[in-house]
């Protein structure tokens, strides 16, 4: 993946399928649709498309083993943290860290934590 802030970070179902492999280790596309049928029900070739695309963009390896692709992540959970961290400075408080900070440390950070689930944002749309 380049250095390109949000451009770098995983559409969800992309996310989804490497989370699932950081959970594995590594897995082939059966391995990694197995993990993630408890949340979501996707077609074979869906997780295929959306492994294979996390290939190109280089967040994943693969390699060939007997007629499949064997995935491994290639991008860890502490750099895709980070770029998230960076983008929501960048988007949300003018790249100001200090701004971010003074936001979480006056509570009103904590106090949107607390509402009740279907007052909040589903993740998946962040």
């Amino acid at each position: 993946m380049s250095r390109n802030g949000a451009r770098d970070i995983p559409p969800p179902l992309e996310l989804e399928c490497l989370k699932a492999l950081w959970t594995l280790g590594e897995g082939n596309v059966k391995d990694v649709r197995e993990a993630l049928t408890s949340t979501r029900n996707l077609a074979y070739t869906t997780v295929m498309t959306l492994l294979d695309r996390l290939a190109r963009k280089g967040g994943v390896t693969r390699r060939k083993v007997g007629r499949s692709f064997v995935y491994a992540p290639a991008l860890s959970r502490g750099v895709l943290r980070r770029l998230a961290v960076e983008d929501l400075v960048d988007r949300y408080f003018d790249g100001s860290r200090e701004a971010l900070e003074e936001y979480l440390k006056s509570g009103v950070g904590q106090a949107a934590m607390e509402r009740p689930a279907e007052e909040q944002l589903d993740p998946t749309l962040l």
